[in-house]
């Protein structure tokens, strides 16, 4: 390994996040700020610390690639998320009903761990769901029902990698589509897709979608039994945090496919049959830091390329469409739309310009 293959261990620290709020509160901080600190680490701190340490578009030479992508160091990390998101999820679920927080403040503490769970249960998931190993993807699955967005398992690999850039896929956001317009529609269709993608596949092995074969049937079983729990453990209160910082949590993935998607086009070469997705087809990012914190997700262009390589042998294509920043920048970025559109839209028009798409499409 090189030194810099170390920083995978970061997403490991954002856990921390949580406990610094609290230990914050503990100090003097006012309780009712202290929630928010998780949420300015992220937004305030962490873009700064992103422009300080720049941007790493060097990629492993093949020999190097195929030795590193052996290693099981790389596999424990995205393995090792699982229990640290459920402590994460646990103790802020019992937090909650210890802080003395008026509505802001629970709002706040809410909104953070809806946050933290887009970073430490989707992105992580995202990584393992893609994994030919039984036990990867079931470990995927069990992060993505925590926040109660298991339908991504399915359709994010059966819909979204072969719809991608297309007016088909519902996370591929429009030219000119504002973020608040483009995450209700996404977390919408992609859970009915997921659903009818599953039926589809039982269907034509000659099952019925009503049965145990069926994984949003499972998944969601495996939910409502978490959703148990969290009642049991700490009452109505409990389960109704549970299910809000999932949707909290979806709503911030479905943030990042706007980000990684928008306005890029596959060209059409005839009736319903687009090109071949490549790396020419998702927005790259390689700033250093949220590229460690995120395990490279944001060598997403290269993720669509080759969906199966492992993150720690993404690849940097200097001749993809670049953001101007990482995640964490763009996702304020996103909130802001005509701020937005300022930034990306002449992006957009000179990246299809450069493959001959239509800048009218």
């Amino acid at each position: 390994m090189r030194w810099r293959d170390l920083g995978f261990i970061l997403p490991f620290i954002l856990a921390l996040l949580p406990v610094l709020a609290v230990v914050s509160i503990a100090a003097g901080l006012p309780a009712n700020l202290g929630t928010w600190l998780p949420l300015i680490v992220l937004f305030v701190v962490l873009p700064l610390l992103d422009v300080l340490c720049g941007a790493d578009a060097s990629n492993r030479d093949s020999q190097d690639a195929e030795r590193i992508d052996r290693l099981p160091y790389f596999r424990v990390l995205t393995l090792l998320i699982l229990p640290t998101w459920l402590l994460v999820l646990g103790y802020s679920a019992y937090m909650l009903q210890q802080l003395p927080l008026d509505a802001i403040g629970t709002l706040g503490w809410i909104v953070s761990t809806g946050v933290l769970g887009g970073v430490l249960a989707i992105n992580p998931a995202h990584e393992l769901i893609h994994k030919s190993g039984v036990f990867e993807r079931a470990v995927g699955g069990i992060l993505l029902s925590s926040v109660g967005y298991h339908g991504f398992k399915i359709e994010h690999v059966r819909g979204h990698h072969v719809h991608v850039a297309t007016p088909q896929d519902s996370s591929s956001a429009r030219l000119g589509e504002s973020v608040y317009a483009f995450v209700p529609r996404a977390l919408l269709h992609n859970v009915r897709n997921a659903w009818r993608l599953e039926a589809q596949r039982l269907r034509q092995a000659g099952k019925s979608p009503w049965s145990l074969r069926n994984e949003m049937l499972m998944w969601s079983g495996f939910w409502l039994i978490l959703l148990g729990v969290f009642w049991l453990w700490l009452g109505a209160f409990g389960a109704a945090f549970f299910i809000v910082q999932g949707l909290l949590a979806a709503t911030s993935l479905e943030i990042i496919n706007y980000i990684e998607h928008y306005g890029l086009l596959r060209a059409q070469i005839a009736p319903d049959r687009y090109e071949r997705v490549t790396h020419l087809h998702s927005w790259n990012s390689s700033q250093r830091l949220s590229n460690w914190l995120l395990f490279n997700l944001q060598r997403h262009s290269d993720h669509h390329a080759v969906a199966r390589r492992r993150y720690q042998v993404l690849e940097h294509h200097d001749d993809s469409p670049q953001l101007p920043a990482g995640y964490a920048t763009m996702f304020v970025l996103a909130l802001l739309p005509p701020l937005w559109r300022h930034v990306m839209d002449p992006r957009v028009q000179r990246a299809r310009q450069a493959r001959g798409i239509s800048a009218a499409l």
